[in-house]
């Protein structure tokens, strides 16, 4: 074979597809593996009627709000209903601009507001349920900073509302190099055209110290042709305990503090029924909220 004839062989291969990984947006996949926007505003509207009746929450805060998600389910959810989504990182928050508030309507978008600021130096406007989600104020690590933002997150809040925060825990969460791994349904299709199928989600606990409760958490996606996108987002937090944050809340100035446990089912998967809990059985690894009444 000519040098001619060989040159035309290589031009005439098929381009080479880039792996799935190449291929994946992150955010879409953290959206689909443990996001679930709708669930959060049945949660919201739940909680604050037990407290208040038949009053209806209107403004919602979601801080450390990433993609904001929740803020556009808020919206959607009633056509009174303002959000205001707050975070440090422009890029997620361009992210969300793109892919969760652009397919709203026009009245919906206008009711999202979003701003690109430290959670403790926004002052305005006083929510009625005011959520920090995601496990997100770990990344203060000393009580001092705790404190600090819950007192920022009091005075933003109306006098007839509530501050939502999640919790994790377990003995799991404290063993290093653990995973927590899922396979997540993918919609669409890949570069070749091909219907994708599913991605597997990890969550590495990758490192804990007992002395400070200094964490760190990983998240890695697989796909089905062996590519990884690793460490694809990272966490590097300080581990609180449920006692710990109603403790500090009381410090802040909150009226009356409460962990929500859910249920669960006889196969042990949770009922989505989550209710006040004084005490919760000791599971390797579970969710739970506090809710914290002004």
């Amino acid at each position: 074979m000519s040098k001619a004839d060989k040159k035309a062989k290589k031009h005439d291969r098929k381009p080479r597809v880039p792996t799935l990984a190449k291929q994946a947006d992150r955010y879409e996949l953290y959206g689909l593996s443990v996001q679930d926007p709708d669930h959060e505003v049945k949660f919201f509207d739940k909680v604050y009627s037990e407290f208040f009746g038949r009053r209806k929450p209107v403004i919602l805060r979601e801080d450390f709000c990433g993609t904001f998600a929740v803020c556009c389910a808020w919206v959607q959810a009633g056509r009174d209903r303002i959000a205001v989504g707050v975070d440090l990182d422009d890029e997620p928050l361009e992210w969300g601009r793109q892919h969760n508030l652009a397919p709203l309507t026009a009245s919906q978008q206008q009711r999202v507001t979003l701003m690109q600021a430290d959670v403790r130096s926004v002052a305005k406007p006083k929510a009625h349920i005011l959520a920090a989600q995601n496990f997100s104020f770990w990344i203060f690590k000393t009580r001092q900073a705790v404190v600090e933002y819950f007192k920022a997150a009091r005075e933003n809040l109306a006098d007839d509302g509530l501050f939502i925060l999640d919790m994790m825990g377990g003995y799991e969460c404290f063993e290093e190099r653990h995973e927590d791994i899922r396979d997540i349904d993918w919609p669409g299709v890949d570069a070749a055209g091909k219907k994708r199928k599913s991605f597997t989600y990890v969550w590495e606990q990758h490192a804990f110290n007992p002395v400070n409760h200094d964490a760190s958490f990983y998240i890695h996606f697989r796909f089905r042709d062996g590519s990884t996108l690793k460490r694809a987002f990272e966490y590097h937090w300080r581990f609180w305990s449920v006692p710990e944050v109603r403790e500090m809340l009381e410090e802040a100035g909150f009226g009356e503090t409460h962990a929500y446990w859910e249920g669960t089912l006889k196969n042990g998967e949770g009922d989505d029924n989550w209710q006040k809990a004084a005490s919760a059985p000791s599971d390797p690894s579970w969710i739970a909220y506090i809710i914290a009444r002004k």
